[in-house]
């Protein structure tokens, strides 16, 4: 789908205390919100989303694609913000991608107009997850 302005596009970066969502139509920043979520993300990040999209006039159905910061970062935070990108992706069966590094949203833009879809987005946490043993 596509916007008077150009393809709408959700981006999202969870990696750390400092949550960041912006809402693009092609290159063009339409609204931007970051705020301090902390151990609140899981419960503030779609309120924010829909918050964002009411400000800025512009209903779900007509998000074009997803972008999601990839990490490396906070392994929570990126698994809250990578579970709401696949699942507002699958939901209204638009593109996700992701990308990574201090040009993440440049490069993610340039690859969601390019026509790139991950179908399923996944995280680089940057190092493997510290997972404590289930006792025997």
């Amino acid at each position: 789908m596509t916007h008077a302005q150009g393809k709408v596009i959700l981006a999202i970066r969870t990696d750390k205390a400092e949550a960041e969502i912006g809402l693009f139509a092609d290159r063009k920043k339409l609204a931007g919100l970051k705020w301090q979520a902390d151990r609140q993300l899981a419960q503030e990040l779609n309120q924010k989303i829909l918050e964002i999209l009411n400000k800025s006039s512009i209903p779900y159905d007509e998000l074009s694609a997803i972008l999601v910061f990839k990490g490396p970062g906070s392994f929570t935070g990126l698994r809250i913000g990578f579970s709401v990108a696949n699942a507002l992706a699958y939901s209204l069966a638009i593109p996700v991608v992701s990308a990574s590094g201090p040009n993440w949203l440049e490069e993610g833009l340039a690859q969601v107009l390019s026509g790139a879809n991950e179908k399923i987005a996944l995280p680089n946490y940057g190092a493997p997850a510290k997972v404590t043993k289930p006792k025997k």
